[in-house]
């Protein structure tokens, strides 16, 4: 399992540019709005979800935005999706619970978690997720993000949160 340092050293060794902001800890989307203004881009709101096959996904969507599971379910081709206990977010994720993020897919070695993008993070300059602790976030091009998921997990699935809603 890698941590919040060694995240911020997989982070330095490809070079990528990110900015690191501690903070108190943030459980909720509603407690990192405290923190508008200090730190810019897209901000994350994070799923981590289980259907009755036992398939994982991970679905980062922008904070703002809603999501219909029962479109979503259509779009990624699963059936009774519901949020993953804990006990599996800590067992294949190695977090817990309000420090969901795309970093923790580097922690699923046996890669069962499907992960999708909010296609709307390709427009932001960055954006934000907690590095595996929910006392930090991590700002970083959409661009380095994908290709980090990209190198260390596997392809990052994209939805279209509009098209869904039609």
């Amino acid at each position: 399992m890698i941590f919040k340092d060694e995240l911020i050293k997989i982070l330095d060794d490809h070079g990528f540019e990110y900015f690191l902001k501690e903070h108190e800890p943030l459980f909720t989307v509603e407690d990192s709005k405290a923190l508008r203004g200090q730190i810019e881009g897209a901000h994350s709101k994070n799923l981590f979800l289980k259907d009755a096959k036992e398939n994982f996904f991970l679905i980062s969507i922008e904070e703002s935005s809603s999501i219909d599971l029962k479109k979503t379910m259509q779009h990624i081709q699963s059936k009774k999706l519901s949020f993953a206990k804990p006990e599996y977010l800590k067992n294949i994720l190695g977090i817990e619970p309000g420090s969901v993020s795309p970093f923790a897919l580097l922690n699923d070695v046996k890669k069962q978690v499907k992960f999708y993008l909010d296609r709307s993070f390709l427009e932001s300059e960055s954006v934000n997720f907690h590095p595996l602790i929910n006392t930090a976030t991590v700002n970083i091009s959409p661009q380095n993000l994908v290709k980090l998921i990209e190198k260390y997990h596997n392809t990052v699935n994209y939805l279209d949160l509009e098209n869904l809603k039609r």
